[in-house]
């Protein structure tokens, strides 16, 4: 579902429902990992009891309703580039706590995605855009299952196609003291884009951390 488009059979969410809501950008591949929102939303299903909102929402920055949604997910291989108004429009969003989760498809801590998407941040947040390390004790990491390691690795950090590190950390812009917005080159997009009935072949489900941030997201 797109805000920008006509209501769906599906109607509108409800005030209580989980939506998750991706973020679309004029300057890069937003729409990569499509099936990521199905694979976390059955997850959030499927281990707790917050209510979802069964489509994905796909939202620009610079929306009138992008207030409206407490996650917002973004991703990519390429350029981020943001408009003045969709940067402010950001800054409000996580002001009024909202948590936007972005996530480098290049994994790659010198990739274009990288780069580009830490200027905007340094840009929309003049005062605390250099997203420090989230220390692995953090809440996140504990806010429904525990990773006492910090971010769970993927499967694509040494495919080949980034940096070749397997990154043991995740940054974040806060606000006061609550993660605003959650940055990864860890490549979750790309670990999360199968369809959520395969997760019965896999020893674990690697969902999890996904319903950690959506939690977090939710109740922080």
């Amino acid at each position: 579902m797109d805000v920008a488009a006509d209501a769906t059979g599906q109607g509108r969410p409800r005030g209580s429902e989980f939506v998750f809501a991706r973020l679309r950008y004029d300057s890069g591949d937003w729409d990569y990992n499509p099936k990521v929102a199905a694979n976390v939303l059955n997850s959030v299903l499927e281990y707790t009891t917050i209510p979802v909102y069964p489509e994905e929402v796909v939202i620009t920055a610079s929306s009138e309703e992008l207030l409206s949604f407490p996650f917002l997910f973004m991703t990519g291989h390429k350029l981020v580039r943001f408009s003045q108004a969709e940067r402010d429009r950001l800054r409000t969003f996580v002001e009024q706590g909202g948590l936007l989760f972005s996530d480098d498809c290049n994994h790659d801590v010198e990739g274009l995605f990288a780069r580009s998407f830490e200027a905007e941040m340094k840009a929309a947040f003049p005062a605390g855009g250099e997203m420090p390390r989230l220390p692995r004790r953090h809440a996140i990491y504990r806010s429904f299952f525990v990773f006492d390691d910090g971010p769970p690795t993927t499967s694509h950090e040494l495919n080949g196609w980034g940096d070749e590190i397997v990154h043991d950390y995740l940054r974040a812009v806060r606000h006061r003291g609550r993660v605003g917005v959650l940055y990864s080159n860890k490549d979750y997009g790309c670990e999360w884009d199968y369809d959520w009935r395969n997760k019965r072949f896999q020893r674990e489900d690697n969902t999890r951390f996904a319903v950690n941030i959506v939690v977090y997201a939710m109740t922080s």
